[in-house]
C-alpha cells in the first residue's frame, strides 16, 4: 500500500513541476512580452497585469487565491494545498526566471502559446492539482444554481473577452481567443489522451454469439447483465443478456458492423468514456 502511494505521488510530482514549466514557458516565451491573453484565472491575471503594470506573478496568486478556498470544500484540502504549491512556485518562476521572446508572429503566438499553457494546465490536473481555479469555482457554482461547469466556464470566458475587446483591442482580444482555443484543446488532449474509448451496450437475441465474438475475436472483456425485458415486440416479458464492452472510438465502426452481421435487430448504444484503467481494451484491435 505505501509502495503504491509513493509511486502515485512521485507520478503526482512529475506532472505538477512539468506542468509549472510548460506554463511558464508559455507566459514568459509568448503571452507576456506580446500582451496576449488566456481564458479563466489566467486570462484574468494577464489582464490585470497589462492594465496595471504590476507584476503578474503577484496576480496569478491573489486572482486564484478565492478559487482555492472554495477547492477546500468542493473538492479536498489534498487538491488545495497541491494547488497552493503549484501555483507559488509558478509564481516565484514567473518573478525570478527570464526567458526569452520567441516570435513575434501572431499567428505562431496564439498557436504556440496556447500550446505550452494548455500542456502547462493539462498536466497539472493530471498531477492532482490547478495552476488556474476557474473550474473550482465552476463546481461551486454548478451545484448550488441550474448552471453546468461547462456553462459557466463558457460565461466566465465570453465576458473576460468581452471585456478584453473594450480594454485591449479587438485584434489583440481575438487572438487572444485563439490562444484559448488552442489550450483548451491541448488540455484535453493532455488529459484524455489520444485513445478516446467508447462503451457499447448491446442487447439481442444472439447474445452468446456476441459475446464470444467479442472475447474471442475482438480481444476484449465483456461484462454480461442478466436482464428481464419489458413490454416488448413480442407483448410479455423476456429474459434476456445485456453486454457491456469498452473499446476505442477507431473501433467501434467495425464493432458495430460485425454485430449487425450477427443480429441485424440487436439493440445498442454508445457512450463516450474520459479514461479508464484495467480490463482488456489495449489488447489487440479487431482484423
Amino acid at each position: 500500500m505505501k509502495r503504491i502511494e509513493f509511486i502515485r505521488n512521485l507520478k503526482d510530482a512529475i506532472f505538477i513541476i512539468l506542468g509549472i514549466f510548460m506554463a511558464c514557458i508559455g507566459l514568459k516565451c509568448f503571452l507576456i512580452p506580446n500582451g496576449y491573453i488566456d481564458g479563466g484565472a489566467m486570462g484574468v491575471s494577464l489582464l490585470l497585469q497589462q492594465l496595471t503594470n504590476i507584476e503578474l506573478a503577484i496576480f496569478v496568486i491573489l486572482v486564484n487565491l478565492p478559487f482555492l478556498i472554495f477547492g477546500i470544500k468542493q473538492i479536498s484540502l489534498q487538491f488545495t494545498i497541491k494547488s497552493i504549491l503549484a501555483i507559488s512556485i509558478l509564481a516565484v518562476l514567473l518573478h525570478y526566471v527570464t526567458l526569452p521572446s520567441i516570435t513575434e508572429d501572431k499567428l505562431l503566438i496564439a498557436v504556440f502559446g496556447g500550446f505550452f499553457l494548455g500542456a502547462g494546465i493539462g498536466l497539472t490536473i493530471r498531477g492532482g492539482a490547478v495552476i488556474d481555479g476557474t473550474e473550482v469555482i465552476a463546481i461551486y457554482i454548478s451545484r448550488r444554481t441550474v448552471l453546468s461547469v461547462g456553462d459557466f466556464i463558457a460565461i466566465f470566458n465570453v465576458s473576460l473577452f468581452i471585456i478584453a475587446i473594450v480594454l485591449i483591442g479587438i485584434e489583440t482580444a481575438m487572438y487572444s481567443m485563439l490562444i484559448y482555443f488552442s489550450a483548451s484543446k491541448t488540455i484535453d488532449f493532455i488529459i484524455n489522451g489520444i485513445e478516446e474509448y467508447t462503451a457499447v451496450l448491446i442487447v439481442s437475441e444472439e447474445s452468446e454469439r456476441i459475446k464470444n465474438f467479442i472475447s474471442n475475436d475482438l480481444g476484449k472483456g465483456v461484462t454480461v447483465f442478466n436482464s428481464e425485458k419489458g413490454y416488448g415486440t413480442k407483448g410479455h416479458k423476456e429474459q434476456r443478456y445485456i453486454l457491456y464492452c469498452v473499446v476505442t472510438r477507431l473501433e467501434v465502426t467495425d464493432l458495430i458492423f460485425e454485430i449487425e452481421k450477427i443480429d441485424p435487430h440487436a439493440f445498442i448504444t454508445q457512450q463516450s468514456i474520459k479514461d479508464l484503467k484495467g480490463g482488456l481494451v489495449r489488447k489487440r484491435s479487431l482484423h
